[in-house]
């Protein structure tokens, strides 16, 4: 009887163990996922105005006259 009761606490244990370990995996890619959702956006840096004006004549928003005219003035 003492066996089997030895037997049961052990397989108990490891039953116990593997859950954790699930857990673990579970929130450590919860955690992955959250960091590379949020973490990308917000880790990225402010675009300066000299690149959004960069972006608004190469979208022909603004004529190379006034792009050169900004230009001097940011710089």
């Amino acid at each position: 009887m003492q066996g089997m009761m030895d037997g049961y606490s052990m397989g108990a244990g490891w039953w116990i163990l593997g859950l954790v370990f699930w857990i673990l995996v579970i929130i450590g890619l919860v955690l992955l996922i959250k960091y590379l959702w949020e973490g990308g956006a917000a880790k990225r840096e402010p675009e300066s105005a000299l690149e959004l004006l960069k972006k608004r004549y190469a979208r022909g928003e603004i004529s190379k006259e006034e792009f050169e005219e900004k230009k001097k003035d940011l710089l």
